[in-house]
């Protein structure tokens, strides 16, 4: 059963008091839902992104610079071994 037909049987079996409810509940839910931008449509992002660069600038001077922390040291500093 898909989601959508969970949720009509759901609604479906709601007692009539509570449905004004639910009907206010889903609207909020709605309201609020990030409207779907499918990919092609979406604009371009042609702003430059300072942070990223200086983060991936700072991240390459610490690689260099050898202030770097191994994959295997930070599974055993968190007992992921």
């Amino acid at each position: 059963m898909s989601p959508r037909d969970t949720l009509h049987q759901l609604i479906d079996e709601l007692p009539e008091e509570d449905l004004s409810t639910a009907e206010r509940v889903l609207q909020a839910l709605s309201a609020t839902a990030a409207p779907h931008v499918p990919l092609p449509a979406a604009p371009f992002d042609d702003e430059p992104d300072d942070d990223g660069l200086d983060g991936l600038r700072e991240a390459r001077a610490d690689v260099e610079a050898g202030r770097v922390v191994s994959h295997e040291e930070v599974k055993r500093r968190w007992g992921l071994r």
